[in-house]
């Protein structure tokens, strides 16, 4: 009696499933409304001194983070100098300040549990501080002081040397180092942007170089301030102003921005390395911000490679031929002036003129075979979803807002940006490609074991020009 129970309770259970299962609707039938996103409201103000404050107040944890974006960068580096930027950023975050040696300073930060960091890029210095709500009066008085008074201590100086020439005397470690290396250089060179440092350039860096590019760009009309956290505005502003509201200066940053090379042409630069797969890269030059076809060149190329396994070189290439573990494509927009159309793969030696062959082929086919609708549709779903996901959190919206400013952005960029996707049309999509990408002009690096593949790549129909990799002492 109990087995027959235990029968018609599991028959009653196994009906009721296949009940639901019936009235339940298929995951791809299913129906959401459209994504609404507004971007949050960020307060903005400038103080007397031109330097512009974001601020955007959370008081969930006790806690606030500071991002200060200061206009210079290594595009205004002389090539004889390449790499002073960088130099000039370890130094100044390690170096120190005229109140405080780098000791203290590292003990005060410590104590408070405070982080703080300093980078360089191409067109600026970032610095950024975290550190709780009890100690922001601290926080800002000390990064005051590093600001106005940078101590660049000499043996942190000495420090900060010896690490960038332990890194320029294996910069042939990484093959993926080495290929983006000779990319940029063959693409831009004798330019900031294909030029890299060297031990004899680093080995002559001195404190009156910091000194002068400190000089130069550090001055409050050139600060962009993203203060976002457990603070008050009120709060924030008074403490600015009475750590900097003193210091003034009326010289004006001189913008003059190094003319970029013609685009040459289309080359395989061939670096041998005894690796049991070849790392491809190519490339040549691409777009900046300001183009008006951005937005469909952000579809065509996720189409192309950057929507991984639904881009055309990842089904190509990785799952219906299974040559490589990861290939890609992304257009690297310049904030001011053109970036880099890449694309790049791994894969075992034997087969890299085919991986090579297929990418080339993959992107000459955008140029002339309109995408599908399906294609087109799920790139800018893609594209317009993922884009909320670009604020996880407070400081990461007012910080983002700032990057627009400081790099110029149009006033309704962010408003408008999943509208402008949308709109993106076929038609769209061929005209970008025919336009922006060029299988002609493409540079393409592969480091490897050329024995393996050297005699195939006349197969290419481009010069191939051998680079000797310099051994590490």
């Amino acid at each position: 009696m109990r087995y027959f129970i235990y029968f018609l309770v599991i028959l009653s259970l196994s009906g009721c499933g296949r009940f639901f299962s019936d009235q339940q609707a298929r995951p791809d039938n299913l129906d959401f409304p459209p994504l609404e996103f507004s971007f949050p409201e960020v307060a903005q103000q400038q103080l007397d001194n031109g330097m512009r404050l974001y601020l955007k107040e959370d008081h969930e944890l006790p806690l606030v983070e500071i991002t200060l974006l200061v206009e210079g960068g290594s595009i205004y580096d002389p090539l004889e100098k390449t790499g002073l930027s960088q130099f000039f950023a370890k130094t100044l975050s390690t170096g120190g300040t005229e109140n405080l040696t780098p000791t203290q300073l590292e003990a005060e930060l410590e104590a408070m549990a405070a982080i703080l960091k300093v980078s360089s890029s191409s067109y600026g210095y970032q610095i950024d501080l975290s550190l709780n709500q009890q100690d922001l009066k601290r926080g800002i008085t000390i990064l005051a002081d590093l600001l106005q008074r940078p101590g660049f201590a000499g043996e942190r100086m000495e420090l900060v040397r010896t690490q960038m020439l332990e890194r320029i005397h294996r910069k042939n470690d990484d093959p993926g180092s080495i290929a983006g290396r000779l990319l940029a250089g063959a693409i831009y060179p004798e330019h900031p942007f294909g030029t890299y440092p060297t031990a004899e350039v680093v080995a002559g860096f001195t404190r009156d170089d910091l000194l002068a590019l400190h000089q130069r760009y550090f001055k409050p009309q050139n600060f962009w301030l993203a203060v976002s956290g457990d603070i008050h505005e009120k709060e924030i502003v008074a403490l600015l102003e009475e750590k900097l509201g003193n210091w003034h200066s009326t010289e004006t940053l001189v913008r003059e921005l190094p003319q970029l090379p013609v685009a040459p042409k289309g080359q395989i630069l061939l670096a041998d390395k005894a690796i049991p797969q070849t790392t491809i890269l190519m490339g040549h030059p691409g777009i900046k911000k300001d183009n008006p076809d951005v937005s469909a060149v952000r579809v065509a190329n996720y189409i192309l490679g950057g929507g991984g396994f639904n881009s055309r070189m990842m089904r190509e290439v990785r799952s219906n031929r299974g040559l490589a573990y990861s290939v890609y494509s992304y257009f690297k927009v310049g904030r001011q002036l053109e970036g880099m159309f890449i694309a790049g793969s791994e894969t075992k030696s034997r087969s890299t003129v085919e991986v090579v062959t297929l990418m080339q082929q993959l992107i000459q086919q955008m140029r002339d075979e309109p995408v599908s609708i399906a294609e087109l549709e799920l790139a800018k779903k893609s594209l317009i979803n993922s884009f909320v996901f670009a604020f996880s959190d407070t400081h990461s919206v007012v910080s983002r807002k700032v990057r627009l400013d400081f790099y110029d952005y149009p006033e309704n960029y962010l408003e408008t940006y999943q509208q402008k996707i949308d709109a993106v049309t076929v038609a769209d999509v061929q005209r970008v490609a025919r336009q922006y990408l060029h299988p002609d002009k493409l540079q393409i690096v592969l480091v490897g074991d050329s024995q393996l593949y050297a005699d195939s790549l006349q197969a290419l129909g481009l010069p191939v020009d051998h680079i000797e990799l310099e051994q590490p002492r």
